[in-house]
């Protein structure tokens, strides 16, 4: 065995070696300009180059070529993985919760993972899908994207160390300098690069594989993605979409105030209006929702999608959207306190500061997750009576990195089979895929329609929605990520 590994790393680097292949062989994580389409680059059919650590512990010994496919190897191995939560429950710094909404099967999705990589390394992530196959693609994105990242990351650490030969421990150790205390500015810009380079790589590596999926249909469905990485005091992120990221943090006065972290991709941004525009595809709002400007095909009013970046929207892609995910890097300080990731469904209802507010101020910590979502449901109910509900999801990860203890979660509702489930494979979910500016307001991507729901309608207090059907488009609902499907013909207009 190397002994630059520990036992309990075994199941995540084999895990992320398997990835690597990938990685070695098709080079597929270029970045992807910002005022231009995105393009992908044909897959290589060589041979892989072995990298360095090797998932049997192994150092420096070549593989051979793996038969079994890369999709099936990662999904089948997740489950196994411990402090990875993705479901209903808390972790031992964290809690999250996702409602299902009004308009069919829930299609928000989110993870936890702690350990991630090494100790005192946190991945957390939360996804909004929309389209008819929304739900599928944010929850390949959940379970693909992180390990994507481990890959992107080992293999920049390697490349960057002196040997040549970089254990996984060993790379984890580099990465560990807290990049406001480190002595060498050259070291801190090297780290910076490291971590923003696996970001680009890994989300375009993403997207390149549903585009490629022989069983999803990610055409015009897609999914935003708000991902960060906790790692000591430092704090990585990337995204995409309309989701928001926001920290509790104490001021100087000692009062707790909201600070939001990710920035809402909307179309109207100058930025992202104006690639758009420069790739022949529209912005304009409807003349019903003013607020909620959106992308169209330059030769069709359709789909009108609500945000300038996002996974899978492939029908856009051409048009100006793209899968490029914002970077940024934080130093956390002892007066930061929580991370709230949260999808439209909350910040279409609640301000950052209400957010904040009502994650503090919950009896417990395990509960914080729930409490801000019913809190959702009822701001929902209150503002937009005659709207269908958006899905809501949260995680609340807690930078002290203290929770309760696990009786709580009799207390609060939970039970044992929901914190097993969270490692025993997606039993409450079907897994078909297989086969701006910074604002402190809300996301305005709702209206007020003209009629009210029918008697008998769900009012997406419960269940899981699994047996239902996308229904976004249907009947009254809140301002969708999307206002119709695109129907192309044979031959398009001359543009």
């Amino acid at each position: 065995m190397c002994d630059c590994l520990g036992a309990k790393d075994s199941i995540v680097i084999a895990i992320i070696c398997w990835e690597c292949i990938s990685v070695e062989a098709n080079r597929m994580g270029c970045c992807v300009s910002t005022s231009s389409q995105s393009t992908c680059s044909s897959r290589s059919n060589g041979e892989a180059a072995s990298p360095p650590c090797l998932g049997n512990g192994l150092c420096g010994k070549k593989r051979t070529k793996r038969k079994i496919s890369e999709h099936s190897a990662i999904h089948r191995h997740l489950p196994s993985i411990p402090s990875r939560i993705f479901m209903n429950g808390k972790s031992r710094t964290s809690c999250i919760f996702t409602q299902q909404g009004r308009k069919g099967i829930n299609q928000d999705a989110m993870i936890v993972w702690e350990d991630f990589m090494e100790e005192d390394t946190i991945f957390c992530g939360v996804f909004d899908g929309h389209g008819p196959y929304g739900h599928h693609v944010a929850r390949k994105v959940r379970d693909v994207l992180p390990v994507k990242l481990q890959s992107f990351i080992h293999s920049g650490s390697s490349k960057q160390s002196e040997s040549g030969v970089s254990c996984f421990t060993n790379a984890s150790k580099r990465m560990g300098v807290t990049l406001g205390n480190a002595e060498d500015g050259s070291e801190e810009e090297k780290l910076n690069s490291l971590w923003r380079e696996a970001f680009l790589k890994s989300y375009k590596a993403m997207d390149k594989e549903l585009k490629s999926h022989p069983n999803m249909d990610c055409f015009c469905s897609g999914s935003t993605a708000v991902t960060i990485v906790k790692q000591g005091s430092n704090l990585f992120m990337g995204y995409i979409g309309d989701s928001r990221a926001i920290l509790g943090s104490k001021d100087n006065n000692d009062v707790l105030v909201a600070i939001q972290l990710s920035v809402d991709m909307k179309p109207d941004l100058p930025r992202e209006a104006e690639r758009i525009k420069k790739c022949k595809g529209r912005v304009f709002a409807l003349q019903d929702e003013p607020e909620v400007p959106r992308v169209w095909l330059p030769f069709d009013d359709a789909p009108g999608l609500a945000m300038a970046r996002a996974f899978g929207d492939f029908c856009l892609k051409e048009y100006g959207v793209i899968s490029m995910p914002e970077f940024s890097h934080r130093s956390l300080t002892d007066r930061d306190q929580f991370i709230v990731i949260a999808s439209d469904g909350v910040w279409d209802v609640l301000t950052n500061e209400e957010v904040v507010e009502i994650v503090a101020s919950a009896p417990t910590r395990s509960s914080a997750a729930r409490i801000l979502v019913e809190s959702a449901a009822r701001e929902w109910k209150l503002k937009y009576p005659t709207s269908k509900m958006d899905d809501c999801a949260v995680v609340c990860l807690f930078l002290d990195g203290k929770m309760e203890l696990e009786s709580d979660y009799e207390d609060l509702g939970f039970s044992s089979a929901t914190i097993q489930s969270n490692h025993s494979g997606n039993a409450l979910e079907s897994d078909d895929w297989q086969r701006a500016e910074l604002t402190m307001h809300r996301n305005f991507t709702v209206r007020s329609p003209d009629r009210s729901l029918k008697d008998g309608e769900d009012d997406g207090e419960g269940g899981s929605g699994e047996d239902q059907n996308w229904s976004g488009l249907e009947g009254v609902t809140r301002v969708n990520s999307l206002v119709q499907l695109p129907r192309f013909s044979e031959e398009r207009p001359d543009l």
